[in-house]
């Protein structure tokens, strides 16, 4: 049992749902492996590292339930509770949120598919949402941005101020609540859970976060990440 009072205590949400389309693959992406692991787990086993964080809460594919508590079993990784996600990742979340544990006040919530985040990461993002209200991390863009249309640059748009969002993301759980119940009044889809909370006119903190926090979309993030685990174990060795 946790020492922690209850307005301290946390518990991730991960939305692991869809389906991957642009990966190509016939298995989910958070299912492909990355060093004889999945995805998930090494996700998963991250979040598990966070002194934090009470537990998780994941929302997986109806009809990979099944094969995720033996795959869970298999590499020896615990959740609180396995449910079946959403047709989209807000549902998938809200679906989660629904499914935590009476206590927690904080809620985490971190995509499936970004393998390589630490408990240090995820416990400066409950610190500032403890200290906001809500938090996310990202990097500061150092690029020029162009808008393009059709091949075609439209227009150069300044970059100060501009970040690129990650997860994980941290809330007050009862802000992330709210904030699903409006999105889904007015029929509003974000495309990650800040935004909603930004709707109701919350400040969101935002958190350095990691270059190397990916999200595995593509064949070519899975080499990527392939590749960074491997210059990340050599460098152990």
């Amino acid at each position: 049992m946790s020492r922690r009072g209850a307005s301290d205590r946390a518990v991730a949400v991960v939305p692991a749902a869809g389906m991957g389309a642009r990966m190509g693959s016939r298995r989910p992406k958070q299912y492909l492996s990355l060093a004889g692991r999945p995805l998930l787990v090494h996700a998963l086993r991250a979040l598990r590292t966070c002194r934090g964080l009470d537990g998780v809460v994941l929302a997986v594919p109806s009809d990979r339930m099944a094969a995720t508590r033996h795959l869970l079993a298999r590499h020896r990784t615990t959740v609180l509770e396995l449910i079946e996600g959403g047709p989209s990742r807000q549902e998938s979340v809200w679906r989660g949120l629904q499914a935590v544990p009476a206590g927690p006040q904080w809620i985490v919530v971190h995509d499936g598919v970004r393998p390589f985040i630490t408990g240090d990461l995820v416990e400066a993002l409950l610190a500032a949402a403890r200290r906001w209200g809500a938090a996310t991390c990202g990097l500061e863009v150092r690029e020029t941005v162009k808008r393009v249309t059709q091949g075609i640059v439209q227009a150069t748009v300044p970059r100060e101020g501009l970040w690129l969002a990650q997860t994980p993301q941290a809330f007050s759980r009862n802000l992330l609540w709210e904030a699903h119940e409006k999105a889904r009044r007015d029929g509003f889809t974000g495309t990650d859970d800040a935004v909603l909370v930004e709707r109701l006119g919350v400040r969101v903190a935002m958190v350095a976060g990691l270059p190397h926090n990916i999200k595995v979309t593509t064949p070519e993030d899975l080499r990527i990440a392939r590749f960074w685990l491997g210059k990340k174990s050599s460098r152990r060795s």
